[in-house]
């Protein structure tokens, strides 16, 4: 995590990328020093099957690692910026089939004055969304402990993803106070279709209770 920026900067087909720690718990304020995540946004499929075959950064991953679950993913829609952009503005080739899965990144710089009552409201909602409805998988991720935070969630659907996000009184609820309190100085919200997936999350892939996900290059 504290060495690869440089070589990852050089990666050729590497618009954007985070390497993200975990949250104890799954969405705790303390770090999880056995899981991390690595979001990356590619020129092309190319380029991507290129560094998760054969780049040394990654090889190096894959030998200190007990295991790897991966998703191949096409923006449906974004709002909001990460450090000053956002990466997912651009148009996709995929759109959303009807009853497909979906994953969603939501993620924040949080204001240092207002870190209590975002730990205080948002922690705790962000922990139930693990235990949604539609949910298959859903982790807390961040750049830097307690006030660059973000969370990833797969859903099964993206009607189960608006039901929880549009119905759930505790989530509304969050959602009045961030707006009313400003409790970010920036944020984004990224929608995608998930096209493909690969590998294990505590031990199984978590979409394969899913209907058959496209082929990766269909």
């Amino acid at each position: 995590m504290g060495t690869a920026q440089r070589p990852l900067q050089r990666v050729p087909g590497l618009r954007f990328q985070k390497l993200l720690g975990s949250g104890a718990g799954g969405f705790g304020a303390l770090p999880n020093l056995y899981r991390y995540g690595f979001m990356a946004v590619w020129e092309s499929e190319e380029a991507a099957q290129a560094f998760f075959e054969a780049h040394p950064l990654w090889q190096q991953y894959r030998q200190r690692t007990q295991e790897i679950w991966t998703a191949w993913l096409a923006p449906l829609k974004s709002h909001g910026l990460w450090d000053g952009v956002n990466p997912f503005d651009y148009p996709s080739e995929n759109p959303l089939a009807a009853d497909g899965p979906v994953m969603v990144l939501t993620r924040a710089s949080i204001r240092w004055q207002k870190t209590p009552r975002f730990w205080r409201y948002v922690a705790p909602v962000s922990a139930t969304i693990a235990e949604a409805p539609g949910v298959c998988a859903a982790i807390g991720l961040g750049e830097l402990p307690v006030v660059r935070q973000a969370t990833v969630s797969l859903w099964d659907s993206a009607q189960a993803m608006q039901e929880y996000a549009y119905r759930s009184p505790k989530h509304k609820e969050v959602i009045r106070l961030t707006r009313q309190e400003q409790w970010y100085g920036e944020e984004l919200f990224a929608r995608f279709r998930v096209l493909h997936t690969e590998g294990t999350w505590d031990g199984r892939n978590p979409t394969d209770t899913l209907a058959a996900l496209p082929r990766l290059g269909s």
